[in-house]
């Protein structure tokens, strides 16, 4: 009897602690370090941060009409999501010199330490990057101001004179950062210099709410029992203990601008694993539904709640695509918000 409950105690224990043990994963080091660099200033001084570009980008390129930026996911293999954006381009029939691949790589310390690499490159500690946490070496600044900082370079008009869309897409992890910083962005900005910023946001693992509501039993918005999981609303959850870029405007005025953002959400109609090893199992995340569909519906459900005027975004499944970034940021929806290559369909 005793060595029954022994047992029954410790898969209640194991249950209990293996969300805490996938965050603490350890970051093994990536196999390689992309070439290209940006430059970036933050307050402790000058650092470099790598990338894969498809052209030489400090150098005039007045045939480049629209740049994709595809965020890695937390493996950081920013040159696997380079080649998936290669072969979107392809697929979508559109002309190479007209269109510019961006894959910015966000290293962890781990990546700098194994391959030697210069003191002077961001990296951050484990992924606090997909947070919008500060890098910890190279200079202090957040990976949302690193992405507003590719955005910016893009808008240069001495480098890219023809310029007219910027597109942000990302699968799982980099879709997690992609729906934060959507809402921390000031990329918004360059509107006033005639450039279109959008977003593909494809099965991230949970999502920033706006309040302390959550999907209840039946998928619409409700408040949330908070006794059962007090850093619910957390961020990167929710918008409780922002990061400093995030904290210099309300939660009012962070949504405010976030749903005049044109984004597509996208899940793999069958990513509705619950025990994917990739899923997010923290209880802040199972707040937002069981699986990364559910959280998915449930999200967008809550903006149309909030917003029944209407929004700038749009939600899609793509049919028979589990948890597969190559096959997500290849399909019909991605392509036509990144290439305007026709309508989403699923």
């Amino acid at each position: 009897m005793a060595s029954n409950v022994l047992r029954r105690l410790a898969v209640v224990i194991a249950f209990a602690v293996a969300p805490a043990l996938a965050q603490a994963r350890p970051v093994h080091p990536v196999d390689a370090i992309a070439d290209a660099r940006l430059p970036v200033d933050g307050p402790s001084g000058h650092a470099q941060f790598p990338l894969y570009v498809s052209a030489d980008w400090n150098a005039p390129q007045p045939a480049i009409q629209r740049a994709v930026i595809i965020v890695h996911g937390r493996l950081r293999n920013a040159d696997t999501y380079f080649r998936t954006a290669q072969h979107a381009r392809e697929l979508a029939g559109v002309d190479p010199a007209s269109t510019l691949l961006v894959a910015p790589q966000f290293l962890s310390t781990n990546d700098v330490r194994a391959h030697h690499a210069s003191g002077d490159l961001l990296s951050w500690r484990g992924n606090a990057w997909m947070a919008g946490a500060n890098a910890t070496s190279g200079a202090q600044v957040s990976s949302y101001a690193v992405l507003d900082d590719i955005a910016r370079h893009l808008a240069d008009r001495r480098l890219f004179p023809n310029l007219k869309t910027i597109v942000f897409a990302g699968h799982s992890g980099g879709a997690q950062v992609l729906q934060r910083y959507a809402i921390a962005s000031h990329a918004d900005a360059l509107a006033a210099e005639g450039v279109d910023v959008r977003f593909v946001v494809a099965s991230p693992s949970s999502y920033a709410y706006f309040d302390a509501q959550r999907p209840g039993a039946n998928g619409a918005p409700a408040a949330f029992d908070a006794s059962n999981c007090a850093g619910f609303d957390r961020w990167k959850y929710g918008m409780e203990n922002r990061p400093a870029f995030v904290a210099e405007r309300t939660p009012a005025q962070l949504e405010a601008d976030y749903v005049k953002r044109r984004i597509v959400y996208l899940a793999g109609g069958n990513d509705d694993d619950p025990a994917s090893v990739s899923l997010d199992k923290s209880c802040a995340a199972q707040a937002q539904g069981a699986q990364r569909v559910a959280r998915a519906q449930g999200f967008y459900r809550y903006l149309q709640t909030r917003h029944p005027q209407g929004l700038n975004q749009t939600f899609h499944i793509v049919p028979g695509v589990g948890h597969d970034g190559a096959r997500m940021l290849t399909s019909s929806c991605a392509l036509a918000t990144m290439f305007d290559t026709g309508n989403c369909a699923n």
